[in-house]
């Protein structure tokens, strides 16, 4: 799932109305991140809340029924990185990996700003009667629990 190069994300506006959006995301030392224009309504709903869920989803084209499509939900908490932050530089090269030029143009532009996305909760379908609950203290899946209540590691 962590090879979708975008996500969906939700995020909640100021009078609490929910807003769905997407954005390429990296993966850089087990946390999400995302690099968004503050011209987008969820960069204000981001800095504003500082949580959000997201959702990594298989493309209907790869789906064997699109009832059933593997998906990685998270719950995650907000942190916004200043460009003086030493994660920054470091983020964005893998970021540039990921996505290529693009992200030289983008890095660029003073409006975008790097959003680290930490999972908190999470749920795995992988189809129908799979479904399972995500544990852990990162990205990488520790513990998992069948919504039956069955553990399986």
């Amino acid at each position: 799932m962590l090879s979708q190069k975008s996500l969906m994300l939700s995020t909640i506006d100021s009078e609490n109305i929910p807003h769905a959006s997407y954005a390429p995301f990296g993966i850089y030392q087990q946390h999400l991140y995302i690099f968004v224009s503050q011209l987008a309504s969820h960069t204000q709903h981001l800095l504003q809340s500082k949580t959000a869920s997201v959702l990594i989803i298989e493309d209907e084209a790869a789906s064997d029924d699109v009832f059933a499509r593997k998906r990685l939900s998270y719950q995650v908490s907000v942190i916004a990185l200043e460009r003086s932050d030493s994660l920054w530089t470091s983020i964005i090269d893998s970021m540039k990996q990921r996505f290529g030029d693009n992200m030289d143009v983008l890095s660029q532009l003073g409006d975008f700003i790097l959003f680290q996305l930490t999972p908190v909760s999470g749920r795995y379908v992988k189809g129908f009667g799979k479904a399972y609950d995500l544990t852990g203290e990162s990205l990488s899946i520790q513990t998992i629990t069948h919504l039956s209540g069955v553990k399986r590691s």
